[in-house]
């Protein structure tokens, strides 16, 4: 049976130490990553169909393949990519100046580092306090708004 490759959609962000790139895959299975120092691979099986993705990408810049890292999740897989050169930005994630299809930026987690001399995001305890505390939708607190109206109804009957 013929089994046909596809790439995996993925978001990425620039921090100062670090790139971050996340694979939008539910329920993965065999994840594999490879960290070469200029190039990074990652591949899977994923979903119900177990549909075979695969993604390799020759970086913009360097990376120290022995300190990154990735963490699978039931809703995609989170890699940590250290930077050779710390403190050096990455205009983009790959290479060549065209980007791949499957890849955009993530702009939720953007930040701009460079004005920012307090930031020192990067450092793997960090990631991994990040990556104990990601889950799904649901831990997300609700905004109760029935408190919100019942503080203002109990002001209004003081005034």
């Amino acid at each position: 049976m013929l089994h046909y490759r596809h790439p995996a959609t993925a978001k990425w962000y620039d921090r100062r130490d670090s790139v971050f790139i996340e694979f939008c895959v539910a329920d993965s299975k065999d994840v594999k990553v490879n960290f070469d120092k200029t190039k990074f691979g990652f591949s899977c099986l994923g979903g119900t169909d177990n549909v075979k993705y695969e993604n390799e990408i020759d970086l913009f810049e360097a990376i120290d393949e022995n300190e990154s890292k990735h963490k699978r999740t039931d809703r995609s897989v989170l890699c940590y990519l250290r930077k050779a050169q710390p403190g050096k930005s990455w205009l983009r994630l790959t290479k060549e100046k065209p980007k791949p299809s499957w890849l955009s930026v993530d702009f939720n987690n953007w930040k701009d580092w460079e004005d920012d001399s307090d930031e020192e995001m990067g450092n793997f305890d960090q990631f991994s306090d990040m990556m104990n505390n990601m889950g799904g939708e649901d831990d997300i607190p609700d905004l109760d708004v029935r408190d919100e109206s019942a503080d203002s109804d109990d002001e209004s009957k003081y005034l």
